[in-house]
């Protein structure tokens, strides 16, 4: 899984202040300058609440129980469709499975904004969402992904064909593929990040198979009849079978245990409006700026744009990346605007950090805003892109100069809209905040070492 080292992110000195058009963001009642105000009454002028951090938190914990919540929800969903699929294996059940993995995306990108600030959420997000992963390690895999590796001695372990496997030097019992034996002996064995074993990419890999497309057209092209016991491909069918579907009962375990840390009793929750309103407001502007950055533009964008490599890229089986990014982009506005749509189409508005900038500096506030409007565009156009037949993985490829410009366009928006939050922690005279960074942006040069 990809972290990136933190550092403190420097802004742009002399920074140029951008007018909020007000497009996208539910900000516009919010920011009614005070004299459109006074003119509703003659005598006396009313008193304009301000927002206090302690409602933000709550509000803030709102949207996040909401958010995973939804995450729960359609990861419900995605395991019933797994469960067809296991059952009746054919090109319509793993269409469907397929889609819903898709969909279940959707709600549980838009929580990474979440991360970083939470070490609640730090410490279990490694469970559902760890990348990039040696694929070798679970199942049957091309002859061009190569048979061993200097870094990684269960690279080709192939869970899937053998019923025991060695760890450390250690034969480890693997007869039975349940969820216990996913997360408590085959994630990261042997201390080893990319031995991902559980969570969205795991099961993304068994319900597309590798992509081995490279930069060109096309995904991964598992068959059905790769689960189907009476007619099976690529062997193991019943093992495959009883690995994906534990996983997927995982996966809706690992979120109910997330939603539970949201609830008006949750660890999570009561971390950040029990305690110092300054320090949850600096975690809320932590997760932001470093998702923003080191994470997403560095280390899921950036990375891969400068090695034109598609083994960088965050869906690489089922090339949903422009996806997965969008809705991290649209994770960040939500929280920064405290406004979120939930998947049953119910909206959820309250007190923002918008907000407590614009009372701080309503210049930073509205540039900040945009900022973060610019960035939803400029993925919007990407997915655009995407969705009109070129994936993410071929518009990073070299020599593809509009493909390349459009993702750069996406990460110098985040960049940007990092910058802004630099300014908005400034203006509300907090401590100064270490973002997640990468060196693929601080240190190109380091890259290619």
């Amino acid at each position: 899984m990809h972290s990136g080292s933190a550092r403190l992110f420097q802004p742009a000195p002399n920074p140029m202040f951008i007018k909020h058009s007000g497009a996208k963001m539910s900000l516009k009642s919010r920011f009614l300058p005070v004299a459109a105000c006074l003119s509703v009454v003659a005598n006396p002028a009313p008193v304009l609440a301000q927002t206090s951090p302690a409602t933000v938190l709550t509000h803030y914990s709102d949207i996040a129980a909401a958010t995973y919540g939804d995450a729960l929800t359609t990861a419900k969903t995605l395991d019933a469709a797994i469960d067809a699929l296991i059952a009746k294996p054919s090109d319509e059940t793993l269409n469907a499975a397929r889609e819903a993995w898709k969909a279940a995306r959707v709600p549980y990108q838009q929580t990474e904004a979440f991360r970083f600030g939470n070490p609640i959420v730090d410490d279990w997000e490694g469970k559902v969402n760890a990348w990039p992963l040696d694929e070798g390690l679970i199942d049957y895999v091309d002859a061009s992904y190569g048979s061993e590796s200097d870094d990684n001695s269960l690279y080709t372990a192939n869970v899937i064909a053998n019923k025991e496997i060695e760890i450390d030097g250690r034969k480890v019992d693997a007869s039975n593929i349940t969820a216990d034996f996913l997360s408590g002996t085959l994630q990261e064995a042997g201390g080893i990040e990319s031995n991902v074993a559980t969570g969205y990419h795991a099961i993304e890999f068994l319900l597309w198979g590798q992509d081995l497309n490279g930069t060109g057209p096309g995904a991964g092209k598992r068959p059905a009849t790769d689960f189907d016991t009476a007619n099976c491909t690529g062997g193991n069918c019943d093992r495959r079978a009883a690995y994906l579907a534990s996983a997927s009962d995982l996966l809706v375990t690992d979120l109910e245990e997330m939603v539970a840390n949201w609830t008006a009793d949750g660890a999570a929750r009561k971390a950040i409006v029990d305690g110092d309103a300054k320090a949850g407001i600096s975690a809320i502007l932590t997760g932001l700026g470093s998702l923003s950055y080191g994470e997403l533009a560095g280390e899921r964008m950036k990375l891969g744009l400068l090695l034109h490599d598609p083994e960088e890229e965050h869906d690489c089986f089922s090339d949903n990346t422009h996806n997965s990014h969008l809705n991290d982009a649209i994770g960040i506005r939500n929280v920064y605007s405290g406004a979120y749509q939930r998947v049953d189409g119910t909206r959820l508005e309250g007190p923002s950090v918008a907000d407590l900038v614009k009372e701080a500096d309503p210049a930073v506030a509205l540039e900040l805003a945009a900022r973060i409007d610019m960035t939803v565009d400029a993925m919007q156009v990407m997915a655009k892109r995407a969705e009109g037949g070129e994936a993410y993985d071929q518009m990073i490829g070299e020599g593809n100069a509009d493909g390349n410009a459009t993702v750069q366009a996406a990460i110098d928006a985040l960049v940007s809209q990092t910058k802004s939050i630099e300014r908005a922690v400034a203006a509300m005279k907090l401590d100064a905040i270490q973002f997640e960074g990468s060196d693929s942006l601080d240190n190109p040069g380091a890259v290619f070492q």
